[in-house]
């Protein structure tokens, strides 16, 4: 499967790079940041030092990973999607408790098979989970089934989940 990983408003820079360890560790090559998340490298509007920082907290987590993987930084992530829609890649939202009969469990037999061979997998933020507006892109999203009684995993937790079933 060729997977792109889309980090959208994550807020900690720990956990950017415990899934950018995570997704090297299963082979990924490709991720896609936007909004407020964290970013390795630099970006417009970031001042150099402020980039700088952020780079080697991720790194600290990452150890190397961010430098083995493509990163990359969009604007506009709806535009984005909409772009790798049109290269045939699927977009796939991992949420919990979304309800709305169109979620599939990540666990379900097949699931490669039902995603296909080239798949986005958008991941939200920690507390909130994907906005609304990114949310009317995806086609599918995909659920962790839980059987305790918190309601979600960490998002590095989940994505570690995610890219296992996905990847590995």
């Amino acid at each position: 499967m060729e997977l792109v990983l889309v980090l959208h408003n994550i807020r900690s820079v720990y956990n950017v790079g415990a899934i950018l360890r995570t997704l090297e560790g299963f082979g990924g090559k490709r991720v896609v940041f936007s909004g407020y998340t964290p970013y390795p490298g630099t970006r417009p509007g970031v001042l150099p030092h402020v980039a700088e920082k952020i780079g080697a907290q991720i790194s600290k987590t990452a150890l190397g990973a961010e430098k083995l993987i493509k990163t990359e930084w969009v604007d506009n992530l709806t535009e984005e999607l909409e772009a790798l829609k049109d290269q045939n890649y699927k977009i796939v939202g991992l949420e919990n408790n979304l309800d709305d009969g169109q979620t599939l469990a990540l666990n379900t037999p097949g699931i490669r098979e039902k995603l296909g061979e080239k798949v986005v997998l958008v991941l939200g933020e920690e507390v909130s989970g994907i906005p609304e507006d990114i949310r009317e892109k995806i086609e599918i999203f995909l659920e962790i089934p839980m059987h305790g009684q918190k309601e979600s995993f960490n998002v590095s937790v989940a994505a570690g989940i995610a890219l296992y079933q996905l990847l590995a």
